[in-house]
């Protein structure tokens, strides 16, 4: 196995950024986990970077327009993975039904009424958090957002167990040196974006997030899913913005 394969699999599955794969190559979810802090960064800084560029509009920072724009590009970079997890997961939970039943409504690509409702309050809130920010502490924010949220994904993975036989989830085996690796990434991105501590809080907090969701699906659904860790890192990343928001206010 090629050094180069833990970021190139972490930046194929995570973003839609093109990177080049083998015909029958999966994606190596174990050895791209210590790189999903990283990339969540990149996708961070490049969401603040929007931010930052359309703040020069006069009149776009004030009004919010920037803020949007930042998290739209976000997850334009990620192909709303993220998202589309949150989704699923509020539309299984939501569902009446037995957890057959409610894993097979996460499979269905519609969306129904909670992963509607779901995507309206992250973007709400999301977007509330960022707002009020100065454009260097938005950008800062995404960028410990970003970093956080990927972060949360391997808590969530490390805490819970597959609720179904096949799927993505078996393939990411979140093993002692990553988590180190990836625990440092992410502490380092919370402490230079938000400070020592509001760093600590937001990185306390992404976690409880990530065992909290666990939790929440273990009795829901039997287990975590591929969306579960979606739903992990899109509220992770929300709850960091709004730590981000109440460091400075």
């Amino acid at each position: 196995m090629s050094a180069l394969d833990g970021p190139r699999h972490a930046v194929g599955f995570l973003t839609r950024i093109p990177v080049p794969f083998g015909p029958d190559e999966a994606p190596r979810l174990t050895a791209a986990a210590p790189w999903f802090p990283v990339v969540g960064a990149g996708v961070g800084a490049l969401g603040g970077g929007v931010l930052a560029l359309v703040a020069l509009v006069p009149g776009a920072e004030a009004s919010g327009v920037a803020a949007a724009l930042g998290l739209a590009a976000t997850v334009a970079l990620t192909g709303a993975l993220h998202e589309d997890g949150l989704a699923d997961t509020a539309d299984g939970l939501g569902v009446l039904g037995d957890r057959a039943r409610r894993l097979e409504v996460m499979r269905d690509s519609r969306i129904g009424t909670f992963g509607a409702l779901a995507l309206l309050v992250w973007l709400l809130i999301g977007w509330s958090a960022l707002r009020p920010l100065a454009t260097g502490d938005a950008v800062l924010a995404l960028v410990a957002a970003g970093a956080l949220s990927r972060w949360a994904i391997l808590v969530h993975a490390l805490l819970g167990r597959p609720a179904r036989p096949d799927g993505a989830i078996h393939e990411l085996r979140v093993g002692l040196p990553a988590g180190v690796v990836a625990t440092a990434v992410a502490v380092l991105a919370a402490v230079l974006g938000l400070g020592v501590g509001a760093g600590a809080v937001a990185l306390l907090i992404a976690g409880l997030v990530a065992a909290g969701v666990a939790a929440g699906v273990r009795r829901g659904l039997g287990g975590i899913t591929g969306d579960t860790c979606g739903a992990s890192a899109a509220i992770a990343q929300v709850a960091v913005l709004v730590v981000a928001l109440a460091a400075v206010a």
